[in-house]
Order: C-alpha cells, then structure tokens, then sequence
C-alpha cells in the first residue's frame, strides 16, 4: 500500500467512525434491527453507505478535473474547519438520546403509515417463509430494500458524504473508499449488533467532540499543505 492511499484511508477511516457513530442512519439500523431480521438490515444499511461512500469519493476524484486543483484544495480546507465548528457546536447543543427519539418516531409514523401492525402480527410465518426463498428472492426483500432506501437517502447531503467528497479530492480516492467501507461496515454492524445499548453507554457529547476535533486537525493539515 502505498503513502498516499494509507493517508487517505486511514483518514477516511476515522472520519467515518466518528462521524457515522450516533448518526441518524445508525440509529436507524439500530432500531431496524430489533424489528426485522439482522442480516437483511446488516445488508441493505450497508450496502447503502458502501454505494454512497463509492458515488461521493468518485464525485470528490472528478472534481479537481472540472475545477482547478487550488480551488478544490482550499474548498476542502473549508470544508474540514466548517464541520469541525458544527460538530463541536452539535456536541454542545444537540444529546443523542434527541436523535434516537426522533428517529424512532419516524420509523414508528412509517410502520403504521404502512399497515405495521399487521406487518408485526405476521412477522415470524413471513420470516419463516424467507427462510425457505432462495438467495436471490431474499436479497430482493422488502426489508432490505427499506433498509437500503432510509440509509441511502438519510446519507444524501449529510455532513459525511460532504466530507467524503472533499477528502476524495485532496486525498488517494482509493485509500478514502477502502478506509471509508470499513469504517461504515465497523459502525453498521455495531448498530446492528447492539446500536441501541451501545448509544445509551456512551457519551455523544465525546464523540461529538472528538469527531469535530478531527475535522478542524484535518482542516488545519489542509490549509498548511500546498496544492500539488
């Protein structure tokens, strides 16, 4: 592995975490999870965020052939000192159990929007059928898709796809996209796996600051270097 693709994965790698930890999509997955089977949510989420993180660091790859090589530089270096100061004012303003709460009241609207309380009578005879379907009907699930589709457009303009992009353009796309899939694949399957508890145990506020402190740490980097 060469320097520039480990610089830019390990810096996509802990951008994604810190950003992605106490999210809205994890929560989502979170609470997706207790209610439908893990492997299907485990999929569809994170076949969201890989697709996402691939389309943002191919956009984040092409930008500097469409604009000037300085101009992209010193957009990401705003980029990174913007987010910074948002997440450090979200750390200071914001508490996760809000977005838990929120999150779950929307998923709550859209299960009886949808009949979920029918769906929910009839969960274990469809999950035993689900069993029985091959591989490919599974895959086209009416869960995962639901996982995939809340994911996907709950990523759309948030504040980690921005920073993907502008991490692509400064950085090896190669190392952002590998180091940004494993930091979704770590912070999905926690979600899965126990989102819930794990965001009851510990604390936004620190993440929040640490993501946020990371941000400008990487906007500071940026504005120091010169543009190659």
């Amino acid at each position: 592995m060469s320097l520039s693709v480990a610089q830019g994965f390990t810096k996509s790698l802990a951008m994604t975490v810190l950003s992605e930890i106490g999210d809205k999509t994890f929560f989502a997955a979170a609470i997706l999870a207790m209610r439908h089977p893990r492997r299907l949510v485990l999929s569809g989420c994170l076949g969201a965020l890989i697709v996402m993180t691939i389309l943002s660091a191919v956009v984040g790859w092409a930008a500097p052939n469409l604009v000037s090589r300085k101009w992209t530089h010193h957009v990401t270096t705003l980029l990174f000192l913007g987010f910074g100061v948002w997440s450090l004012w979200d750390a200071f303003h914001d508490g996760g159990a809000e977005d838990l709460d929120e999150v779950e009241a929307q998923l709550d609207a859209d299960l009886k929007a949808n009949g979920g309380i029918t769906k929910q009578k009839n969960q274990d005879s469809d999950d035993l059928k689900k069993q029985r379907r091959p591989l490919l009907a599974q895959f086209f699930s009416p869960i995962l898709l639901k996982a995939f589709s809340i994911t996907f457009f709950g990523e759309w303009g948030d504040k980690s796809q921005l920073a993907t992009i502008g991490l692509a353009a400064d950085e090896n796309p190669l190392g952002v996209v590998l180091g940004g899939i494993l930091g979704q694949a770590l912070c999905t399957t926690a979600a899965v796996l126990g989102g819930k508890s794990l965001a009851s145990s510990i604390s936004e506020r620190i993440v929040a600051l640490a993501g946020g402190s990371l941000f400008i740490v990487f906007g500071i980097q940026s504005f120091l270097s010169t543009v190659q």
